[in-house]
């Protein structure tokens, strides 16, 4: 479970829910085969449809900054109680404050019945993060346009789009500097001929919206 790491990490305590395995069926024949649907219980791993609720739920409940806010991940809630009820953790990042937002979401009851927040605490970031970071990048007069180039001359075509590029960022947070405190990503950038782009140097400030130019 994710949030106990991180928090973990960040000295907070954290209380985990969660439950047991069971898988219901139905009847036989061809009809009742139809009819039959999976019904899971609480320690079953969350459908694309419980995650998508859970989100739904843990950001539409009050207090979230619009456009500063985002929903980083959703992940089963995972104690082993089998009393419980199904259950998800949400992970909700402010920017505006660098504050990591944890919701747990009581399915059953469609409601949030637990949040948890701290300040650095940084988890991994999201795929939707590292997009953000490449339009950044892309966004930046030199870096942008050397972007385009390098990627221009492996593909043998222009770059429509930042989804084009082949990402993976991860969590940079150094002792001092705008991003001791805020979201920064170093971004890994494979273009479509196998290489990468020399981005050592380069770090991409989520929360400010900047690209930081490292110095060695």
């Amino acid at each position: 479970m994710r949030r106990g790491l991180v928090f973990a990490a960040a000295g907070l305590g954290t209380a985990l829910l969660g439950g047991s395995l069971l898988l219901v069926t139905g009847g036989e024949g061809p009809e009742a085969a139809q009819a039959v649907q999976e019904s899971p219980a609480p320690g079953d791993p969350l459908t694309p449809e419980e995650i998508a609720r859970a989100g739904e739920i843990a950001t539409a409940t009050t207090h979230l900054k619009k456009g500063q806010t985002e929903l980083l991940y959703v992940e089963r809630d995972d104690d082993k109680d089998a009393e419980q009820a199904r259950r998800a953790e949400a992970y909700l990042y402010d920017y505006a404050d660098d504050t990591l937002i944890v919701r747990t979401v009581d399915l059953g009851q469609s409601k949030v019945v637990e949040e948890t927040k701290g300040k650095g605490v940084q988890p991994p970031p999201s795929k939707r993060e590292e997009l953000r970071a490449a339009e950044l990048l892309l966004a930046d007069p030199k870096l942008g346009r050397g972007v385009r180039q390098s990627f221009r001359k492996a593909a043998g075509r222009e770059l429509a789009s930042p989804s084009d590029l082949a990402l993976r960022g991860l969590i940079y947070s150094p002792g001092r500097g705008p991003c001791a405190t805020h979201r920064c990503l170093r971004l890994f950038v494979r273009l479509p001929d196998g290489t990468f782009l020399d981005t050592s140097r380069i770090a991409i400030d989520l929360s400010a919206k900047k690209v930081h130019t490292l110095e060695w």
